[in-house]
C-alpha cells in the first residue's frame, strides 16, 4: 500500500536513505587496533640494532630496535627475568624474543621484551667472554706461570694446518734465520667441526714423543699457529679443550693465531703470544740469529780488543821504563845534589833576606834616636812657634783689612742717608722755629708762626702770612 502523499513536494521515496555512520573513539579504536595485533601477532621474534637505548629509575629499559629501513620500540620490564642484559648497548645486533601490542595512552605499537640473544657474532663473543672469565677465575691465565723460551732451540714442534699459509712463513722464517733448527710437525686442522680436538691431540702428541726420545734429543718448544681469519674461522682456538692441552703441556708454548688484532683463548693461555705466524718464527729464532750476527762482527771486534790490549801493554811498559828510570840510583844521586844545590840557594838567600831586614830595623832605630834628642825636639818645637807666629800676624792682618772694608762700606751708606746730602741735591727742611718740629705739612702752619728753613749753607728765618 503506498504512502498518502501530503504534499506535491516531497520527494523521499524517489533518494536514496544516507548510510548509518559508526563514530568510535580514539580507545576503542585503539583497543581494536590492540586486540587485532595480539591476537593476529602475538609472540614473535625480531631481529635488528638496537638504538636510542635509556634505562628509567623505576629499572624498566626502553630502546628502538631498527634496521635499514624500519623501526620498532621495544620496552624491557625490570620484573622480567632475561640473560644476556649486558649485551643491551646502543649498535649492538640482538634477536628479541616478545608480544607486540599497543600502548594505548601514545597510540603506538611495541614490543614487549621477554628474551634476547646477540646474533651472529655477538652469539660468538659471548661464548668467548664467558670461556675467558672461567679459564681466567682458574688461573690459566696467570703471569707467574709463564715459563721462558731457550734462547737457543734446536728441535721444535709445530702445530698446524700442513697445507696453511702459516707453515710457509714459518718454514721461510725459519730458513733464512737459523736453517739448521730442527721442526717436528704435527699436522692437523685448524678450522671447522672438530678441529679444536685435533689442535689439543696435536699437542698431547708432540709432548708425549718428547718425553719418549732420550735426553738431549726431544723438543725445545712447541708453536702453534695458523693464518688470519674470521672469528668463525678462528673459533677452534678458542675452544676448551686447546686452551686446557695448552696449559697441562709440560713444553713451553709459542701461539700465533691470526693477525696482529686477533686474540684467542690460546693466546692468553700460552706462554707467549706472537702478533703472526712470521713474528714467531723470528722469536724463536732470535737467539740464534743475533748469536750469529754476533759470531760475524766477532773478528773485527778480537782485532779491536787485540789492539786496545797491545796499546794498553805498551804505555804500561813506557811507564814501567819510566819508573825503573826514576828509580836508578844515579838518577836518585843527581836529584839528591840537585836538592842540595837549591838548599845552598836557599840558605843564602834566607842569609842575605837576614841582612836586609837587621839593616832596615837598624835604620828606623836610628831615625827613631835623632827624633828623640832634646835639641831637635826644641829646634823643631821653635819652628812650629816661628810658623804659629806667621799664621796669627797673617790673621790679624787679614782681620783689620776685612774690618777696614766693612767700615769703609758703612760710612758710605751713612753718607748716602745723610740729610746733608739731600741738601746738596738743592732740597731744604722747613721747621718751627720755636719747637724745632719738622713741617711736612703746610695746612699745620698758622699765619704768623716764625718758620726756620735749613739750606745746604745757612738757614733763613720767616714768617708765616697764610695759607694758600
Amino acid at each position: 500500500m503506498s504512502r498518502k502523499v501530503s504534499s506535491q513536494w516531497e520527494f523521499d521515496d524517489l533518494l536514496p536513505a544516507p548510510p548509518t555512520r559508526r563514530v568510535l573513539t580514539i580507545s576503542e579504536l585503539t583497543g581494536n587496533i590492540r586486540q587485532l595485533l595480539e591476537k593476529e601477532i602475538g609472540e614473535i621474534w625480531v631481529t635488528g640494532e638496537v638504538t636510542n637505548l635509556r634505562t628509567q629509575s623505576s629499572g624498566h629499559v626502553y630502546f628502538t630496535l631498527k634496521d635499514a629501513t624500519a623501526q620498532l620500540l621495544c620496552v624491557l620490564f625490570r620484573a622480567t627475568s632475561t640473560a644476556h642484559r649486558e649485551f643491551l648497548a646502543d649498535g649492538q645486533k640482538l634477536l628479541i624474543n616478545g608480544e607486540l601490542t599497543v600502548y594505548e595512552p601514545r597510540g603506538q605499537y611495541q614490543l614487549i621484551v621477554r628474551s634476547l640473544e646477540p646474533q651472529g657474532m655477538g652469539a660468538l663473543q659471548v661464548a668467548f667472554e664467558n670461556l675467558k672469565r672461567k679459564l681466567q677465575a682458574e688461573g690459566l691465565f696467570a703471569s707467574d706461570r709463564k715459563r721462558p723460551l731457550p734462547r737457543f732451540p734446536q728441535r721444535i714442534g709445530l702445530v698446524t694446518s700442513p697445507t696453511g699459509a702459516a707453515i710457509r712463513d714459518v718454514l721461510h722464517v725459519i730458513d733464512r734465520r737459523h736453517p739448521g733448527l730442527k721442526i717436528v710437525l704435527a699436522p692437523c686442522r685448524v678450522q671447522g667441526d672438530g678441529a679444536a680436538l685435533e689442535v689439543a691431540a696435536s699437542i698431547r702428541l708432540l709432548n708425549d714423543w718428547h718425553q719418549s726420545v732420550p735426553a738431549g734429543q726431544g723438543l725445545d718448544l712447541i708453536l702453534v699457529t695458523r693464518g688470519g681469519g674470521s672469528l668463525e674461522d678462528l673459533w677452534a682456538f678458542n675452544e676448551e679443550v686447546v686452551a686446557r692441552a695448552i696449559f697441562h703441556s709440560p713444553l713451553p708454548i709459542v701461539s700465533a693465531i691470526g693477525h696482529e688484532i686477533d686474540l684467542t683463548i690460546a693466546d692468553f693461555v700460552a706462554d707467549i703470544r706472537a702478533a703472526t705466524p712470521s713474528a714467531a718464527a723470528e722469536l724463536i729464532t732470535e737467539g740464534p740469529f743475533a748469536s750469529r750476527q754476533f759470531l760475524a762482527r766477532a773478528g773485527q771486534r778480537m782485532l779491536q780488543l787485540a789492539s786496545r790490549r797491545i796499546e794498553f801493554s805498551r804505555d804500561r811498559l813506557e811507564s814501567l821504563v819510566r819508573r825503573v828510570y826514576r828509580m836508578h840510583p844515579q838518577r836518585r844521586l843527581e836529584e839528591q845534589m840537585q836538592r842540595l844545590d837549591e838548599a845552598h840557594l836557599a840558605l843564602i838567600r834566607c842569609v842575605r833576606q837576614g841582612l836586609r831586614e837587621r839593616s832596615v830595623t837598624w835604620t828606623h832605630l836610628q831615625q827613631r834616636l835623632l827624633r828623640a834628642r832634646p835639641s831637635a825636639l826644641l829646634k823643631q818645637r821653635k819652628e812650629t812657634i816661628a810658623a804659629l807666629g806667621e799664621r796669627i800676624f797673617e790673621a790679624v792682618h787679614h782681620e783689620m783689612a776685612e774690618r777696614k772694608n766693612r767700615l769703609a762700606r758703612l760710612y758710605d751708606r751713612l753718607r748716602l742717608l745723610s740729610p746733608d746730602s739731600v741738601l746738596a741735591r738743592g732740597y731744604s727742611v722747613t721747621t718751627d722755629a720755636t719747637s724745632g718740629a719738622v713741617i711736612r705739612d703746610a695746612g699745620a702752619v698758622r699765619p704768623g708762626q716764625q718758620l726756620k728753613t735749613r739750606l745746604q749753607k745757612g738757614e733763613v728765618i720767616s714768617v708765616a702770612e697764610r695759607e694758600r
